[in-house]
C-alpha cells in the first residue's frame, strides 16, 4: 500500500506547561469575576515541543500516515524544533521560517481537575496568511487545525477552490471568526471536529440549532475529554467511550492526539465509530505523558491497546 500523506496546517510553538496543585475554581469569587486579579503558584514547568500542527503530525506519523507540516516558525529559535522533527523523519519542508521574529509559543496552566487556563503568543504565526496549500502537491487530505484566522480563511477557500477534502478545526479561534467565516469553513469540510464548548460556540457564532449544524458538514465530531466523544451524521450519532490511560501525567494535547488518530482511521477507510475509537486511544497515550510529543509506540502496541480497550483487531 503507498504512504497516504497528509497535509497539516496549524502552528508550531513551543509549550511552557506548569501544574498548579490546586483548584482554579477555589480562586475565583463570583461576585468578582467582572476584576479578575489572579496569580498561581505552580509546582512543574515544562518546555516542549508543541503547536496544533506539530502535535498532530507527530501522532499521525507514528500511525504510519506521512505528514506534511504547513506552518511557520522563527529562524531566532526554530533550530531545536528542527532537529526534533527530523529525529522522528517529520519533512520540514513546507515549514516557512522568518527573520527577527521567534517562534510562537504557548503558556499553560493544569490543575488538580484537570482545567486548564493557557495562553497563546502569536511570534511567527503572524505569517501563516502568506503560506498557500497550492505549492503543496495535490494530496487526498488536508488538516486545517488553530492558526492565525485570516490564514484559516484563506486555505479554507484554496481548498475548496481545489477540492481538497478537509477535517475543519478552529477550536480556540472560534470567537475571532465572523458567523459568515464560520459558516464556510464547516459547509466545504469533510468533517467539523472540536470539543463540547467549542461546538456549542460554533453554533451561538452562526445563530443555529445543534441539529442545524448537523446539516452543514457529513461529519460533526465533539470532544468531550475523559468521556469520551460523539460523532453525528445526519442519519446516525455514535458515542465513542474514552480509551483506559495506565496513568494520568498531563492531558495537555490529548485533543490533537486524538485528531491523529481519527484521521489515520479515516484515511484507511474505517468505519466512523473505529475512527473515533482510534482517536481515544491515540488520546490517551498523550495523557500518560508529560508534554504533547513525548508519547511513542509501535504500530503493534497501538494495536494490542485498541483491541484491549474495544474488543475488535483493526490493521495499520
Amino acid at each position: 500500500m503507498p504512504p497516504i500523506h497528509v497535509v497539516v496546517t496549524g502552528t508550531i510553538s513551543f509549550d511552557y506547561i506548569m501544574d498548579f496543585s490546586g483548584r482554579f475554581g477555589d480562586r475565583i469569587m463570583a461576585d468578582k469575576i467582572h476584576s479578575l486579579s489572579l496569580s498561581f503558584l505552580v509546582d512543574r514547568l515544562h518546555k516542549q515541543f508543541g503547536g496544533t500542527a506539530g502535535n498532530i503530525a507527530y501522532t499521525l506519523n507514528i500511525l504510519g500516515v506521512v505528514p506534511w507540516v504547513l506552518a511557520p516558525a522563527g529562524r531566532k529559535d526554530f533550530e531545536l524544533y528542527e532537529r526534533h522533527l527530523k529525529k522522528h523523519k517529520i519533512s520540514t519542508k513546507y515549514i516557512s521560517l522568518h527573520n527577527h521574529v521567534s517562534t510562537s509559543s504557548y503558556f499553560v496552566m493544569t490543575d488538580s481537575d484537570d482545567n486548564q487556563i493557557g495562553s497563546f503568543y502569536l511570534g511567527a504565526t503572524k505569517f501563516a496568511k502568506n503560506l498557500t496549500i497550492s505549492k503543496v502537491p495535490k494530496q487526498s487530505f488536508v488538516v486545517l487545525s488553530a492558526t492565525e484566522p485570516s490564514a484559516m480563511n484563506t486555505y479554507v477557500l484554496e481548498c475548496a477552490q481545489k477540492n481538497f477534502p478537509y477535517m475543519y478545526d478552529p477550536a480556540f479561534q472560534v470567537a475571532n471568526f465572523s458567523a459568515d467565516e464560520l459558516k464556510r469553513g464547516i459547509e466545504h469540510a469533510k468533517i467539523l471536529i472540536g470539543n463540547d464548548y467549542e461546538i456549542a460556540l460554533i453554533e451561538e457564532k452562526i445563530g443555529i440549532s445543534h441539529e442545524e449544524l448537523i446539516l452543514l458538514v457529513p461529519v460533526l465530531v465533539t470532544t468531550l475529554g475523559a468521556k469520551g466523544s460523539i460523532i453525528e451524521t445526519r442519519h446516525d450519532a455514535m458515542h465513542i467511550k474514552p480509551a483506559t490511560p495506565k496513568n494520568i501525567s498531563d492531558p495537555t494535547g490529548a485533543g490533537d492526539a486524538y485528531r491523529a488518530g481519527f484521521v489515520a482511521g479515516y484515511l484507511r477507510g474505517y468505519d466512523l465509530p473505529v475512527c473515533g475509537q482510534m482517536g481515544s486511544v491515540a488520546a490517551v497515550y498523550t495523557v500518560e505523558k508529560y508534554g504533547t510529543q513525548t508519547h511513542d509506540f509501535t504500530k503493534k502496541e497501538f494495536i494490542a491497546r485498541y483491541k484491549e480497550n474495544f474488543g475488535t483487531t483493526i490493521k495499520l
